[in-house]
């Protein structure tokens, strides 16, 4: 079984944890312990939500300022449209700040979100079998 792993370094873990619960992720036991909180979306993605002291344990790297260099958004499907506003909403009132104004397309709609760490996250509804027609495949 393949799985993705993604560390991320978080100031406050008890506020991370509350965010990506309200987000819809769900924790995980197994990986999770003092200055590590695991959150899994799924079955295979992991989200590692690890204190800056953890995540630069190894490294003479600092934290880079996500408000002036670019940055990745994870992209998290879900299964209905409803479920994609619930998620965003529920967490704007964890602390989330919508970015970007909604991806609305005739095959697919996105809300994008950003932690108070200032990690990005799309929730994507997309029809697959709209998206065939849209594509010619």
């Amino acid at each position: 079984m393949k799985q993705i792993f993604i560390n991320l370094p978080v100031k406050n873990t008890a506020a991370a944890v509350h965010f990506y619960t309200q987000l819809g992720c769900i924790t995980n036991p197994l990986f999770t312990f003092e200055n590590q909180k695991c959150m899994t979306w799924g079955a295979h993605i992991y989200i590692m939500l690890q204190t800056h002291e953890m995540f630069f344990s190894n490294s003479t790297e600092t934290l880079s300022n996500t408000k002036t260099l670019p940055q990745v958004t994870f992209t998290l499907p879900v299964d209905t449209i409803e479920m994609m506003h619930l998620s965003i909403e529920k967490a704007l009132k964890a602390g989330g700040k919508e970015i970007f104004p909604a991806i609305t397309e005739t095959f697919m709609q996105g809300r994008n979100i950003e932690d108070e760490n200032g990690h990005r996250w799309c929730i994507l509804y997309l029809d697959i079998e709209k998206f065939k027609e849209t594509a010619g495949k």
